[in-house]
């Protein structure tokens, strides 16, 4: 009875990312292959069922990321004007096309997380903006791949 009705109200429990057609198989065009955005997206279509294609002229679809960069800022400092605060930024740029149509229109997403810092634990700072570097890059991915659901 539950699930009847919950099913007539339009619920839908998020499950897999459903991808359109047209990304069978998917070109991932990047200025840098390394980074946590890249490394994660490419993972992820992988782990939707896309195919990568090795090179451009074999896919489908395009998946362009035009700009790929994170950076941080300070956010407060202290009365003897050393940081204690810094914000850690994501920015990409992407579109995808698939032959003459465009599937996504050119995306800006920036994303931002704060960490307080100390000087006496420097290491393990830098671990952290490590961290919420690579947690940003997940969360822009999930963005994107529910972006690309919904066409």
């Amino acid at each position: 009875m539950l699930a009847l009705l919950l099913s007539g109200c339009g619920f839908q429990l998020q499950g897999a990312v459903t991808i359109p057609t047209e990304m069978e198989r998917t070109w991932i065009s990047a200025p840098d292959r390394q980074s946590p955005f890249y490394r994660e997206l490419r993972r992820e279509l992988i782990a939707a069922g896309v195919d990568l294609a090795d090179q451009e002229s074999d896919a489908t679809a395009i998946f362009t990321i035009y700009y790929d960069d994170t950076d941080q800022r300070v956010l407060s400092v202290s009365a003897r004007n050393v940081p204690t605060e810094y914000e850690v930024f994501y920015t990409i740029e992407y579109g995808i096309v698939s032959g003459d149509s465009i599937l996504i229109e050119v995306q800006d997403l920036t994303l931002t997380r704060d960490y307080t810092y100390d000087a006496t634990l420097v290491l393990g700072k830098a671990r952290e903006e490590e961290q919420l570097r690579e947690a940003i890059a997940r969360d822009l991915v999930r963005i994107v791949l529910k972006q690309i659901s919904t066409k």
